[in-house]
């Protein structure tokens, strides 16, 4: 069964249409009539695209069918392009707590406040998100700085210091990286 979900909210009509070719498409379809019923089947997918004939605010991976009619093979290939889009999105994106870290622009969301952040940090923040214990001093210099083992510096400490006062002044946040006498940790 396929990963990719196709939610029709509220459009009965192409719902139908849809359902009737099913078998020849590359996504599942689901049908919602209400906002609850909407929220309770996006809540724990990753690919799931929302089409309706007009946008809803309150939800992202929408796509407005409000010009019809249209031909159908049109509209299958503006929905997997939008399948694509949102494919890609999820593999540039990274969700951290409450945080977002996008990639390409190499930015730290929560909500609508972004900052900033240099590739190293982005990598310093990937390599303890991913970590299944707290990283020490000298892993974090090997994995992340590629530095030879055994080198004398402050680099990692500094650098790690920088971030977290950074990561303060934006979002007032003191836990978003934690360290105890086993290293540095998320």
């Amino acid at each position: 069964m396929s990963t990719k979900k196709l939610i029709i909210y509220k459009f009965k009509s192409l719902y139908h249409i849809l359902k009737e070719l099913s078998l020849d498409l590359n996504f599942k379809i689901i049908f919602v009539d209400n906002e609850n019923s909407l929220n309770e089947n996006v809540k724990n997918l990753n690919l799931y695209l929302i089409i309706s004939d007009k946008k809803y605010p309150n939800f992202s991976n929408q796509f407005v069918l409000n010009s019809l009619p249209i031909n159908f093979s049109q509209l299958i290939e503006k929905i997997n392009i939008e399948f694509l889009k949102i494919q890609f999105n999820n593999q540039s994106e990274l969700k951290i707590n409450n945080y977002t870290i996008n990639l390409n622009s190499r930015e730290l969301l929560m909500k609508d406040i972004k900052l900033s952040l240099t590739e190293k940090e982005i990598d310093t923040i990937i390599y303890l998100f991913r970590s299944k214990k707290p990283a020490n001093v000298e892993e974090l210099l090997d994995k992340v700085w590629y530095y030879q083992t055994g080198t004398e510096t402050h680099t990692v400490e500094t650098h790690i210091y920088r971030l977290r006062k950074k990561i303060f002044a934006t979002y007032n946040d003191n836990n978003f990286i934690k360290h105890d006498s086993e290293g540095y940790f998320i």
